[in-house]
This record gives structure tokens, sequence and C-alpha cells, in this order.
């Protein structure tokens, strides 16, 4: 794809302002779109968009192909007609935990089952009226929904198309999710033995006893699409494109691995026999065991990489260029046998390499794109990188990516902007990092010391110094996290790698949008072209 010099946002929709415990696709999400085109920036990054599930994780989800429920806005629903104005007062009392700036974060323990209770609400009054029309928003929720008007399609119709278009993946996921919620949350492997292994009867037997909830799952995922796709929609009109990650595995506990054991290194019972991560490094003495299942790339390979053509044009729905995350797990992965504590004593096994892009490339110009301008693909090729790695990401012209914190070692470091070539994404800080003031306060003292001789600062302004030695690189794309925008401290950091508990939970102020920054933002995209 033949991207053009730009700078963007890296934002969850998760962390927006709002009334209801955590950030949707509601009114602030449009409100952030407005804010960042009046900025000048041309990019909004996010994480995966799937439904999480233990430790609430983008990045280990139930699906590689669903919405995540928990970003539904109560605003949207209200304004379908689904929930009353006293369904919406309930979630404004949902209690949020607080850092040590006050500021409030997602407290997922409490918000879960209360977000629950309330689609299940919206899900009884559909199924009560299924003929209800459905409301437009031109406005995108600006005024009161109430007074939005009536669309020419009913709910249900919407809903039944949407269900027919998309079997391929909803019927398995909604099945799945419904016998999960039918075994008390337990993971897949610890179902009866006929639901593990899929027997038909089994499966004939669920769908029946479980229509009603199947039904309700895919009534869930209808609401996300289609408030995401209003969502992306308004981000076109403002002439921002959405950056998403595609991480190269998914959860053992996911409705993919379920449905398509034949596609992983499972055994007889369903259980992983090798599993993902990376070895030990200057990190980590044991490494990392992530503990994702490894794909048997042969089968995919037979079925001319089916399951991943399907992934991608899935993908494609939620965004317009995709970031493929541990891309050099495509030309080597890092095979580790299940039964193993540690990651100590894994393997590296070559991956599908060139095969597999060479076969998504064609599909993408014979059928989902006419630009014929490339893949619209940013590698992620961060950590243990060789030589195969950097081969294949040049060999399909894909940028690589950049980040300003690791560039601190010495004038050598690839991570500085004068070592930066134009085909690459350049980040202050990604959502695995602390952020720029955080960094700057736990560096190592020959490290902070470089990173002030190397941007001529004192550090009172440390995360835009970074900012604006990124937007200054000859890098294509210019991207910060909204943290270091706002120049917050090591409290506002969204993950913490390799721990449980406490992690993707930041949110912003509903104060934080504001035309001083966007002033800012605007000059400094202007004198540096973005």
């Amino acid at each position: 794809m033949a991207f053009k010099r730009s700078s963007g946002i890296l934002l969850h929709p998760s962390s927006l302002p709002g009334p209801y415990g955590i950030g949707d696709l509601g009114p602030q999400s449009y409100r952030f779109i407005d804010w960042l085109a009046s900025t000048g920036c041309k990019l909004w990054q996010i994480l995966p968009l799937g439904p999480t599930g233990y430790g609430d994780s983008p990045y280990q989800c139930f699906s590689a192909f669903a919405g995540n429920p928990y970003l539904l806005s109560p605003d949207e629903m209200l304004a379908d007609g689904l929930l009353t104005q006293d369904d919406l007062d309930g979630m404004k009392d949902l209690p949020a935990s607080r850092d040590s700036s006050a500021r409030l974060r997602i407290n997922f323990g409490l918000l879960i089952p209360k977000k629950l209770d309330l689609l299940q609400k919206a899900f009884s009054r559909f199924q009560s009226n299924p003929s209800t029309r459905l409301r437009t928003s031109p406005e995108h929720l600006r005024g009161d929904p109430a007074t939005y008007p009536a669309g020419t399609m009913s709910l249900r119709a919407s809903f039944d198309s949407f269900c027919a278009e998309n079997a391929s993946w909803l019927d398995d996921f909604a099945l799945f999710m419904a016998l999960k919620a039918a075994n008390g949350g337990g993971a897949w492997n610890g179902w009866p033995v006929a639901l593990r292994s899929r027997k038909k009867s089994a499966m004939t037997k669920a769908r029946k006893e479980l229509a009603e909830s199947i039904n309700r799952y895919s009534f869930y995922q209808f609401l996300f699409f289609r408030q995401w796709n209003q969502v992306r929609a308004y981000a076109h009109e403002k002439g921002i494109q959405i950056i998403g990650d595609i991480p190269i595995f998914v959860a053992y506990d996911s409705a993919d691995v379920w449905a398509r054991p034949d596609l992983f290194f499972l055994d007889e019972n369903g259980n992983p026999t090798v599993v993902a991560g990376v070895p030990p490094d200057a990190f980590s003495a044991t490494g990392q065991l992530w503990g994702n299942p490894l794909y048997n790339w042969e089968v995919h390979k037979k079925e001319g990489y089916a399951w991943w053509l399907s992934r991608v044009r899935a993908s494609l729905q939620f965004m317009d260029i995709l970031r493929f995350d541990h891309f050099r797990g495509f030309a080597g992965y890092y095979e580790i046998p299940a039964e193993h504590t540690t990651a100590q004593n894994g393997h590296w096994v070559p991956g599908p390499g060139q095969d597999l892009f060479r076969t998504v490339d064609k599909y993408l110009r014979d059928g989902l794109t006419t630009t014929g301008a490339g893949l619209p693909i940013i590698a992620e090729d961060l950590g243990f990188i060789t030589p195969d790695v950097v081969e294949l990401r040049d060999a399909f012209d894909l940028p690589g990516m950049k980040v300003l914190q690791f560039g601190f070692s010495g004038p050598d470091n690839p991570f500085l902007p004068h070592n930066y070539f134009p085909n690459c994404v350049a980040y202050t800080g990604t959502h695995d990092n602390d952020t720029a003031f955080g960094w700057l306060v736990n560096a190592q003292d020959h490290e902070r010391d470089f990173a002030k001789r190397y941007l001529n600062t004192d550090g009172h302004d440390f995360a835009w110094d970074l900012i604006r030695a990124v937007w200054r690189s000859v890098a294509i794309f210019a991207i910060a996290p909204m943290q270091d925008v706002l120049s917050l401290g090591g409290e506002a950091r969204m993950n913490f790698p390799s721990t449980l508990g406490g992690n993707w939970e930041w949110r912003m102020s509903k104060n934080d949008l504001n035309e001083d920054l966007a002033a800012g933002l605007r000059d400094l995209n202007w004198v540096t072209n973005r």
C-alpha cells in the first residue's frame, strides 16, 4: 500500500472518557475523531477489538473475528430503542478505581456483570419488539438520541441479514460462547468430551437447547458491528484511517481453536502439545511463556491459507491498515513444549514466510482492494530480529517499527531518528511501554543522560521532546500514545507485559481533548509536513 507521510494517536476505545465505566463506541468516539481531525492527524491506532476474557487483554480473545461487547455504547442502544434512560442511569452509578493522580480507571470486576446485565436488557427488548425500526444518527449522537429519525429497516431484518452474511464465523462463535456460559464459564477443554470434540449429535442438541443464548451472543455481535461501522465511517468522513492489530497467535480458549483444532498442534484430547513464547533475554532470564497454541502451518498451506485469508478479510472490516503483531513469528517462531513452566528450553521453528504473504497479496489484489499498491500491513518487527525477518519484511515492502524509547543506548542505535529510513512507523512508545515521563523516571542514568543530550532538553517537557523528534523524522508514519500527548507519568501505563491484573485500565479525562493540545499538534503537523 502506498502510505503517505502522516501522523496519528494510539488510543484504544476503552480508554475514551464517558459515564459508563469504560470507553465505548458512542458520543466520545465521535468527539475524539473530531478532535483528532482538528489536529491534522490522519491516523487513529487501536488495539485488537475482540471479545476479551481472563485478564481483560485484547490480545487474548475468545475469537479472532468477533467484537468486544463491553465496548458497546449504551447511548447508541438507547437511540435504537433497546434501552431506556433508567437503564443508562443505573450504569452511571458504576464505581470506578482511581490511579495515583486520581484519574478514573476501568474496574473490570464491577463493570463486566453490570454491562452484561445491560446487554441482556437490550436483547430482551429486541426479542419482545423485533419490528423496532433502526434509528439513524447523521449527526453522530451530538443531540438527544430520542430525536434521531427512524430508519427504513427493522432491527430484526437487519439482524437476520448480519447473521447470514457472517455465518462462516458467527455460528461457531455464538455456539462457543453459549456453551461456555452453560459450562460455568470454563475453558472448552473442560467441557464434556462430546462437546470438546464437536460430536454431531452433541452439536445438534446444544444448538436446540441453547438457541436463545446463541441468538443473544449473535445479537451482541450485530450491535457491535453496527456501532463500529458507524464510528469507522465517521472517521473516513474526517479523513482519518484506522490502524489496528492482528495478533499473530490466538487464545487457546477461543472459538477459533475449538472449531478448527486441526489447524493447531493439539493432542487427541484437544490440549496443546507445544505453545508460543520467546526465549530468555536481557529482560527475562526464563523468557516469556505466552501459552498460545501454535499453528500447524502444513495444514494451513494445504488449505491455501483459507483461515488466514478469512481473518484478513474480517480484520479489514474493522480497520484500514493492519499491524501484524509479532511479525517475526511468520519467519520463524519459538516453540516450547506445553508441559514446560518456563520458556528456557524451547527452540526456533521456520514459519510460513513468503508463501503466506504472497497468498495474502494475491487475495487482496484479486478481490478486496483495487489499489494495486501493495499490502496494507505494518510489520511489528521488534524483539529478536534475524536476517530472515528483515528479508520477509522487505520482500513485500512492509514498513517496520521504530520505538524511540528503545534508542538511548548510544548514537548507533537503530531506534534513534537519525538512523531511520522512510519506510517505517516511528513511535514515542507503545501500549507495552511505560509512558515517556515514566521512562524518564525509571531509566538507567546513562540512558537518561544520553536522551537529554540527544534531544537537547532538561527533561521538563520530555514527552513532547520525544513527539517532536519522531514527527521530524523521515518515518512515513509518526505515532504517539495519547498518554504521551497528555504528558502523563507511569501511572497511565496501559500494560505491563507478562503480568496479570491492573492492565488495560487507563482512561482519559473528559477535559483532556482541549483546543490548546490540538493547537500544539496542529502546528507540529504543519511544520513537519505531516
